[in-house]
């Protein structure tokens, strides 16, 4: 039986270029070090974004005029992509992974949400790792999450993780905009604290991810608010997560 349990969520701007094309040495970085922690007896939850974008990579430009079908055609087509991605990166560690795809409405109390307690629990037992998205093919409106922060913040919850990691593509949290001189990252952010003038939320793209960094403090301060700590940190940095673990100061960490 593992020791601890982290959920790691890594968002779409981590894993692609400025082409927005899937990055594979990002995802083996990823996945080597959920192997270093499988040798320490720490189990992770990968929520992982990109089968959005691994679908237009497939499929090129969709005729498809509305923008919630395309999206769902999309996902449909990048999610066994994204799936055989990172099936082959996990068996070269040596290490097995399963998909796991809920709505909004799983987590509600129920049998539903007994069941995905029941199946990542027996994944976890066996020493797999369960993979994580919004199933978007069929989430729309009411059954959406707003975003990946939201879907793994529900999920540490659930499954009683020890900290909650959520992957992104700056350092942190800063007392500026990132790209001024001078600008620092905030280490340390309490539950309750007022964080709206640190945060900017640029429009993004479509196939780009839906959570801005109002979304990751918000959903970290929930996440922390229920004594589970969360690290916001730069998932392109080569051994972030390891950090983390050892108990560096990376990022910034929303605790109580």
């Amino acid at each position: 039986m593992y020791k601890k349990l982290v959920v790691i969520k890594v968002g779409t701007n981590v894993m692609t270029n400025k082409d927005n094309r899937i990055v594979r040495p990002v995802l083996n970085n990823l996945v080597r070090q959920i192997a270093e922690l499988y040798e320490r007896d720490i189990m992770t939850i990968l929520v992982s974004s990109g089968s959005v974008i691994a679908g237009k990579e497939v499929l090129g430009k969709a005729k498809i005029e509305d923008t919630t079908q395309r999206r769902q055609v999309y996902s449909a087509i990048g999610q066994p992509r994204m799936m055989r991605l990172y099936y082959n990166i996990f068996r070269d560690y040596g290490m097995k992974c399963a998909q796991v795809l809920p709505t909004k409405r799983d987590f509600n109390p129920g049998i539903h949400r007994d069941n995905m307690i029941n199946c990542i629990e027996g994944l976890l037992s066996e020493g797999v790792i369960p993979i994580a998205n919004e199933d978007d093919a069929v989430s729309v409106t009411m059954s959406m999450f707003s975003d990946n922060d939201e879907l793994a913040t529900l999920i540490a919850e659930l499954m009683n993780a020890d900290r909650l990691i959520l992957l992104t593509d700056i350092d942190g949290l800063y007392d500026g905009h990132p790209e001024n001189e001078g600008s620092k990252v905030i280490s340390n952010v309490e539950p309750e604290e007022d964080l709206d003038k640190y945060i900017e939320n640029p429009d993004k793209q479509e196939g780009e991810g839906r959570g801005g960094m109002g979304s990751k403090l918000g959903y970290a301060q929930l996440a922390a608010s229920k004594d589970i700590p969360c690290y916001i940190v730069n998932g392109k940095k080569e051994n972030i997560i390891i950090d983390i673990v050892n108990g560096k100061t990376v990022g910034t960490k929303v605790s109580q």
